[in-house]
């Protein structure tokens, strides 16, 4: 990316053809991100449980497995962003324009908002203020500072992970699942996009990995049904009416075989009959 960056400034200042045959590029990864089976699932968010250090990073988690939240938009998540009488978050700080919005809270994301604002009151001995972070900054042996956001929650979460069996599982992986499973429940694309800030369909599908079960189970709804059971039908088996037809047909046919019975062609074989029959009697 930053030798492609380079490229573009170079190639504006005409500079680029001077160095472009010198320059193999390195392939691009396409791992782009992970999606957890149910069990996985289940087995994380019951670790994430096990240890009090580990709440914060819970936390996010749940927030992030909820709402397709990227890591950056939680921590700057104020209390003047979530409204209580939805409830729904408005996101303000976000990596593009389009992640800016609205975004409904669950029963769990919502029970993770409360657990969040009684941590809250507890590092600052006091309620809470609008403009105060929902993460507020609380590292190492300083003061907690909910004027400020939180850093980072990397040591808790990696630690987490490898506790789960699940090393190497990213933070922004969890966005690549909340997706997976909207795309799975037959979400339309215009409301999952509404909800992950999307901009277009193509984005929607670098981030949604459709899993192969969910593929399978879309493809068995094809055998689904009595049609599954043969659409070819042998002649022998044919209907009543069917057989009704095929009658019809042997009766348009004439002597010759191919070509159909018409007045014109019923009065020559009327002719042609009379003439055998003349010829015998001679």
């Amino acid at each position: 990316m930053e030798v492609s960056c380079l490229a573009r400034i170079l190639r504006r200042a005409k500079r680029w053809h001077l160095i472009a045959d010198e320059i193999r590029p390195l392939s691009e990864r396409r791992d782009i991100g992970r999606v957890l089976t149910p069990e996985q699932k289940s087995k994380l968010m019951k670790t994430a449980l096990s240890k009090p250090e580990w709440q914060v990073a819970r936390l996010a988690m749940t927030l992030a497995l909820n709402t397709t939240m990227r890591a950056g938009e939680i921590r700057g998540l104020q209390w003047q962003d979530i409204d209580p009488k939805e409830p729904v978050i408005t996101v303000r700080k976000s990596k593009t324009e389009a992640g800016q919005g609205l975004i409904p809270l669950n029963r769990d994301a919502w029970r993770t908002i409360l657990e969040l604002g009684e941590r809250t009151k507890r590092l600052v001995g006091g309620s809470l203020r609008p403009s105060w972070y929902v993460f507020p900054h609380a590292e190492g042996n300083s003061q907690p500072d909910p004027t400020q956001p939180m850093h980072s929650w990397r040591t808790a979460w990696r630690r987490l992970t490898q506790e789960a069996g699940l090393r190497g599982l990213r933070f922004h992986d969890l966005r690549h699942h909340a997706i997976t499973e909207l795309a799975e429940s037959s979400t339309s694309e215009q409301t999952i996009m509404s909800i992950a800030g999307h901009v277009s369909a193509r984005m929607l599908a670098h981030y949604s990995h459709v899993r192969l079960k969910a593929k399978r189970d879309a493809l068995a709804l094809l055998s689904d049904g009595p049609e599954a059971e043969g659409h070819v039908t042998d002649v022998t088996n044919a209907s009543p009416a069917a057989e009704d037809e095929l009658q019809v047909v042997e009766n348009m046919v004439d002597v010759t075989g191919i070509e159909p019975v018409t007045p014109c062609l019923q009065i020559q074989k009327a002719d042609l009959d009379a003439e055998k029959k003349n010829e015998k009697e001679w």
